[in-house]
């Protein structure tokens, strides 16, 4: 038996001491699982810390949310009543009048330069103005009008000679033909 490097009996129970030392001295030498240990109560701490932190920011968004809403709910109320075109015309907070519930990126605008009278700058400064729909000019009384001919530089009584709430009516139910016949 040339080929095995254990063929007697007395080299297997060397083999077997060498092996039972070297386990007992890996034993020995061992810190226990300390590294490790140390190792997950760092890495715990760092993870409670990344809670802690995402705990205040959740608070910061979730206040940031009830403002908003409460804004929301404001200027909500402020729709039903017709109060956005009084206080965009007077001048109040002209960017968000109506902004409630208004889509994001300007969705729910109305091209109101298809009304005889509004160019794209007049639209443009409407819509500045807070104005940004057919609906709105519609709902505009004689003092509205006589308010927004001031801010926009209008001879008095030019948006009634221009019949806006008129073409905006039309526009917003869809009778197109009805105002190219009668607008141009």
């Amino acid at each position: 038996m040339q080929g095995l490097p254990f063929s007697t009996p007395t080299q297997f129970a060397a083999l077997f001491l060498v092996l039972i030392a070297g386990w007992l001295f890996g034993l020995a030498s061992t810190s226990g699982g300390r590294k490790w240990r140390e190792r997950y109560q760092d890495e715990e701490q760092a993870h409670a810390g990344y809670r802690r932190e995402a705990e205040v920011k959740l608070r910061e968004a979730d206040a940031r949310i009830r403002e908003l809403e409460a804004e929301n709910a404001r200027l909500g109320g402020a729709v039903a009543t017709g109060a956005p075109v009084a206080a965009a015309v007077a001048g109040d907070a002209p960017a968000e009048a109506g902004a409630g519930w208004r889509g994001w990126f300007g969705w729910g605008r109305d091209n109101l330069a298809r009304i005889r009278g509004i160019d794209a700058a007049r639209e443009a400064r409407l819509n500045e103005l807070g104005i940004k729909t057919y609906r709105e000019l519609e709902g505009m009384t004689a003092e509205d009008e006589a308010a927004l001919e001031q801010r926009l530089g209008l001879k008095p009584g030019e948006i009634a000679r221009e019949q806006w709430r008129e073409q905006a009516a039309l526009l917003r139910t869809g009778s197109e033909e009805e105002h190219t016949t009668r607008f141009g």
